[in-house]
């Protein structure tokens, strides 16, 4: 008779098991495919907004309801290899046109035909090459903070917005960093 408890009580806890599992993964799988997940800072390129070892949570689903906007910390997949992932700042909007000219940035579009210089305090190391690029539909010009340091669209081209994976939504390492929307900016700009 004890023989049959103990087996009708392994089997319970055998059911329970899989089931915790079973709904833990209809919860933990969704939430990281689609809504939230991990990444970790790889290099200087966004130096000292983020740091190498810097461990974020990307926020997926604001991308899908809404468009990216300039000064946004975005983190995609990098287009000319998409099993990497890459973090840098949104400069030029679809349609734009960016300048790029002893150290600053200016933009064109409708508005500002005769463009308006992007005001950029997060940068602490400047480069100092001289560019324009236009972005056609659904394209964005992203650099990192650290522009010496950064492989961006300066050297591979606009960023379409299909590798666009999300943004930032907390930095949870190091302990002294943690923050919530990290990198965050919104771009200032002056007329020229």
């Amino acid at each position: 008779m004890q023989n049959e408890s103990t087996n009708q009580k392994k089997e319970f806890d055998l059911y329970e098991m899989i089931r915790f599992i079973v709904i833990a993964l209809v919860i933990v799988v969704p939430i990281r495919l689609y809504i939230a997940k991990p990444f970790i800072v790889s290099g200087e390129s966004m130096d000292p907004t983020f740091r190498n070892g810097d461990y974020l949570i990307i926020d997926q689903i604001s991308y899908r309801v809404g468009e990216p906007e300039r000064g946004d910390v975005v983190i995609f997949r990098y287009p000319k290899d998409t099993t990497k992932f890459f973090i840098k700042r949104i400069v030029g909007l679809p349609g734009e046109t960016v300048h790029f000219e002893e150290g600053r940035i200016s933009i064109s579009n409708e508005g500002h035909p005769r463009g308006i210089v992007l005001q950029e305090p997060y940068l602490t190391h400047h480069s100092f090459e001289t560019f324009n690029t236009k972005m056609g539909p659904n394209e964005y010009f992203v650099l990192g903070d650290n522009r010496p340091e950064s492989s961006d669209s300066r050297f591979w081209g606009p960023l379409k917005a299909e590798f666009i994976v999300g943004r930032p939504f907390a930095r949870l390492f190091p302990p002294t960093s943690i923050s919530i929307f990290p990198g965050e900016y919104q771009s200032a700009t002056s007329n020229e």
